[in-house]
This record gives C-alpha cells, structure tokens and sequence, in this order.
C-alpha cells in the first residue's frame, strides 16, 4: 500500500482505539468511545465488560464494538472461549479479537489450535461478527507464526494479529510481512502492541497491515494531520 497517499482520515478508519488495562475504568471507556467518534476510527476494543457501554455510546455511528476473548493467555478452554464470544456478540460486540492457544501450537498440535479457532469462527460468522485471531508472535519461531496464520485462514478467521499487548513483546515489521506473506490478500493483518506513533504505523501499513491496535491512536492521527 502506498503511505503516502493515506488521508488521516483514512488511516483512522484502520485503527482499533484501544484500552484494555485491567484498570480501565467506566469513565476512561467512555472517553475512549467518545474519542472514537470524534476521530472516526474504525472500533474500540475494550474487555468485554464494557462492551455494552461501548454499544450505548457509539450505537449510531461507523465506529464498531471489539473485545477481546480468551485474552491475553489463549489458555481458556475452547468451550470458554465460545460462551465468551457468543456473550460479549449479545451485549453489542461486532468484533472479536481471540488469542490461540498458545502452547498447544507450540506442542506442534495444529489440528487443536484450528479447531479452537474454528469453533469461536462459527459462533461469530451465525452473527455476521468479524474474527481476528492473535498468535502472540513475540513467544513464536517463525515456523510456528506460519502454522498460526496458517490454522486462522483455514479455519475461516477474518484477519490474524501480532499481538495482545500483554506479553514481552509488540509488533514488528518483519512478523506483519511474514503473517501477510501466509495469509496472502484474502484476509486481514492487524498489528498490535507497541504502535505509538505515526512513524510506527506506516511501517505496518508499509509492511502489509490493514488494521492497527493502539492506545496511541488520538496522538497517531494529530502527528499524520501535520504531515
């Protein structure tokens, strides 16, 4: 994609505004929210107990609801990860973001972490609802990135993402070209963890990125508008 020929406008349609601190209060949801409709962004993505605040506020707006299942560890059975999308999808969510299971992918068990995957895809699509699904790339080989991306295109997931913004490491460059290089352009790449500036978010656009997850996102666009 060519960065240069980004709008800030446009490049607010490609970002989640995000928080999803354990201590985010209703008052900070809420000015996120507020924040998202001011700047047009493309979602907010908030932990699911906020998901019907989120709703109340930007119920009549572009601005979608995300949250976030099985976040941040992956490690919640698969069973749990349906309940918990098929709940926050009844509370107003029109995106979920679920993490892999982790450790089950690094065992080598593919066959474990599609079905996973496949199974909060089904609950999701019956509703029309986008899946994107977080491999955690800093705790990955490059192998098992691919096997990752790899399990989310077959299961039917709606993009793949970097990064839950909770372990030892963000986005880079080099894992978005790689995810997109996998995945090809059917679906989605979204980069998250770490994406601070404008600088940050046009190498992941750069690198093949066609959302991004902040909590930066405000300060991303007032730096693009002055470009």
């Amino acid at each position: 994609m060519n960065t240069k020929r980004i709008s800030a406008d446009e490049l607010a349609r490609m970002i989640d505004h995000t928080i999803l601190k354990p201590e985010a209060t209703p008052d900070e949801v809420t000015n996120l929210c507020r924040e998202a409709l001011e700047y047009k962004f493309a979602s907010v993505c908030i932990n699911p107990a906020y998901v019907t605040l989120a709703k109340e506020i930007v119920h009549d707006s572009a601005v979608k609801v995300c949250t976030v299942i099985g976040f941040p560890l992956g490690a919640t059975t698969t069973g749990s990860k349906v309940h918990e999308a098929e709940e926050a999808i009844s509370n107003g969510a029109q995106e979920v973001d679920m993490v892999v299971n982790v450790g089950r992918l690094k065992s080598g068990n593919l066959k474990y972490v599609e079905e996973d995957i496949r199974a909060v895809v089904a609950a999701a699509h019956a509703h029309s609802v986008i899946v994107k699904v977080i491999i955690e790339t800093c705790l990955l080989t490059d192998k098992e990135k691919e096997d990752a991306c790899t399990a989310a295109k077959r299961a039917g997931a709606d993009f793949v993402k970097t990064s839950t913004g909770f372990s030892k490491g963000g986005a880079t460059a080099a894992d978005v070209a790689l995810m997109r290089r996998v995945v090809g352009p059917s679906i989605g790449v979204k980069a998250s963890g770490g994406i601070r500036s404008y600088a940050d978010t046009l190498l992941m656009i750069e690198s093949g990125a066609t959302r991004i997850g902040a909590s930066s996102g405000v300060k991303i666009i007032q730096e693009s508008r002055k470009e």
